[in-house]
């Protein structure tokens, strides 16, 4: 009898030992573990679009997504805030080169103007000052057209390469959302983040951008002719253009909330059924539940880890545009405020048209930028673990 039960227990021990080592194999050391856990998890993501997405955000530099995720993981990612102070600082250094030589072209324009609209006394006729100042106008609302033109397509670019980014980066994150959290949370957000793509490429993309350039003719058109009333028209615009924006951003916070209160709750019962299901399993209960919490802490580590590099990519890709939105409003208000004591109201109007304009680009940039962002953030919070 003892010798069949010890033989019993021998068998009950090898079957153990088999479970152990064929269901859940672990490494002798925790470290290690987890490592191995980590490979095997990223094993389960494709990176390749995400990287042909960084070559083209970065041309000429190697950024490998994956390597950028293991870096921030184990502490290795050099990103702080000198490094975007750095940043920051050399696109400001660059749209004030850039910008420098035709707003010395404007200037030249408005002190020329001035002199055909404030000598016009020493004209014979006063239709040769007229003759001037028109041209002079014409010069200056040419240059100002071809600037804010630049804008305005500099602007639509960089939201594509966000938007982009935004769909090669959504399989990858709403996997690791799965698989850290549960299905229905990856699946409410990924759409949300679907449906805040196909809004910004409707919405923005091919109405409120071609909203803003018809805000600027008309205000330039208004300015060179009074006698045309334009004005109530441009504060239409303005009108629509930020109601817009306050709309959208309403109903997708509105939408993040109630999805980030609702969804993780949800998973988060299921896991917790599975979980004192499969430890109420005998003999290997316990090695089942810690098991999977290392499993999914793991997955949650990764989850963070691909958001976060993901927000960092979204910053980089909205920075130029803020900056340049920034830069130009600031610099032709600046201007608008210098001629205004020397040259005709018109011109000065038409060179502050360029900076209400830019503004509005910059809130469009923002809000988009902000919104994506804020989703992530949202994610990485309510799915924390």
């Amino acid at each position: 009898i003892a010798n069949n039960q010890g033989v019993s227990d021998m068998k009950k021990l090898c079957i153990f030992l088999v479970l152990l080592f064929v269901l859940f194999p672990i490494n002798a050391k925790a470290t290690d573990e987890v490592a191995s856990i980590e490979n095997e998890l990223f094993a389960e993501f494709d990176f390749s679009e995400i990287d042909q997405m960084l070559e083209e955000i970065f041309p000429g530099e190697k950024v490998g997504f994956l390597e950028m995720v293991t870096k921030l993981i184990s502490g290795e990612l050099d990103f702080s805030l000198g490094v975007i102070k750095e940043f920051v600082w050399n696109q400001f250094t660059f749209e004030l080169s850039n910008s420098k030589s035709g707003l010395i072209h404007i200037l030249l324009l408005v002190i020329v103007a001035a002199i055909f609209a404030n000598f016009s006394s020493v004209f014979k006729s006063k239709q040769v000052s007229e003759i001037g100042f028109s041209m002079m106008y014409m010069f200056l609302l040419t240059i100002c057209l071809r600037n804010f033109h630049i804008l305005v397509q500099s602007v639509a670019e960089n939201l594509q390469k966000l938007m982009r980014f935004m769909e090669v980066l959504g399989p990858v994150y709403f996997l690791a959302v799965g698989m850290a959290r549960g299905s229905m949370t990856s699946v409410a957000f990924y759409q949300l983040i679907l449906v805040l793509i196909f809004l910004v490429e409707l919405l923005i993309l091919n109405f409120l951008l071609p909203a803003v350039k018809i805000y600027f003719i008309v205000k330039i058109i208004g300015e060179f002719s009074p006698e045309i009333p334009l004005s109530r028209f441009a504060e239409f615009l303005e009108t629509i253009v930020n109601w817009s924006l306050k709309t959208l951003t309403a109903s997708i916070i509105g939408i993040n909330v109630i999805q980030g209160l609702l969804m993780p709750a949800i998973d988060s019962v299921k896991r917790s059924v599975l979980l004192k299901s499969g430890e109420a399993i005998p003999m290997i209960g316990d090695l089942i539940g810690g098991s999977t919490e290392i499993v999914l802490g793991t997955a949650v580590l990764i989850k963070n880890g691909i958001g976060i590099v993901g927000m960092i990519i979204c910053l980089i890709v909205c920075l130029p545009p803020l900056i340049q939105m920034g830069v130009t409003a600031l610099l032709y208000q600046l201007v608008s405020a210098v001629a205004q004591p020397i040259s005709d109201k018109r011109m000065v109007n038409c060179i502050g048209s360029v900076a209400d304009g830019s503004k509005m680009l910059l809130k469009i940039t923002a809000t988009i930028g902000i919104l994506f962002l804020l989703t992530i953030a949202v994610v990485a919070a309510t799915t924390g673990g």
